[in-house]
């Protein structure tokens, strides 16, 4: 089942994003082999959490490592509940020295049914496994490339919307509704320059103190980022 540990790493602050590393070539202050472990490198094993996403058809699976390189999934499979996906690191900019829950978003093969328990492995960059519990009912059909949330763990929220890889949606302000919450996104800059594609991105929501038990809807806006309305949050915190 998921835990509460990753949003409370949010909540403690612990992101250090003043020092960069390159992922592959990267130049800059490198601390000494007993100091801060690099956030980049793959991991013998590490915490997992996961929720649904997309109607059921997909799932964010969430990681600790550097908050600004988010590691890719590649050719995820299942295997009876068991869904096994290898993630990639992505190395073509600088990364930051930092221990972060991150959420990569997981296209699901076709078969999996959401209202039923999944088991997840992760290997490659991160590797961890964790268990995912299946919905009540079957979710609500999301139009495609249309945004949608689920559960994470406690009460961090993951929040997938389509568009620029380059440019991912960066968190402004999280503020309470008759719904559930208001998700304000960050204007990107004018000069802003972003890869021409269009590709799944997730953010992180720490909702802790701003809705309450029950089911939640989350208003997105800001940051070319918006809903036709309310999008709801799947599964259960």
């Amino acid at each position: 089942m998921v835990r509460r540990s990753l949003p409370v790493l949010m909540g403690l602050g612990i992101l250090s994003v003043g020092v960069l590393v390159g992922c592959a070539t990267g130049t800059g202050s490198v601390p000494a082999e007993d100091e801060t472990p690099d956030a980049t490198s793959p991991s013998a094993s590490s915490e997992v959490d996961a929720g649904w996403l997309d109607a059921g058809r997909g799932v964010a699976v969430v990681t600790l490592g550097s908050s600004s390189c988010v590691p890719v999934a590649a050719d995820p499979s299942i295997s009876g509940t068991t869904l096994t996906v290898d993630l990639v690191d992505v190395t073509d900019g600088p990364c930051t020295r930092d221990m972060a829950p991150r959420a990569t978003y997981v296209a699901l093969p076709s078969g999996v049914d959401p209202t039923q328990d999944l088991d997840i492995v992760v290997t490659g960059a991160v590797a961890g496994a964790t268990s995912l519990a299946g919905l009540a009912t079957s979710p609500a059909p999301v139009a495609e490339f249309g945004p949608s949330a689920g559960w994470v763990g406690g009460d961090l929220a993951a929040i997938l919307t389509w568009g620029s890889s380059g440019c991912r949606p960066q968190l402004e302000a999280v503020t309470s509704s008759d719904a559930g919450a208001t998700v304000t996104f960050a204007e990107p800059p004018a000069d802003q320059v972003c890869t021409m594609d269009l590709a799944p991105r997730v953010t992180l929501a720490d909702l802790t103190g701003i809705v309450g038990d029950g089911s939640v809807e989350l208003t997105l806006s800001g940051g070319n980022v918006a809903s036709d309305g309310p999008v709801p949050v799947l599964g259960n915190r």
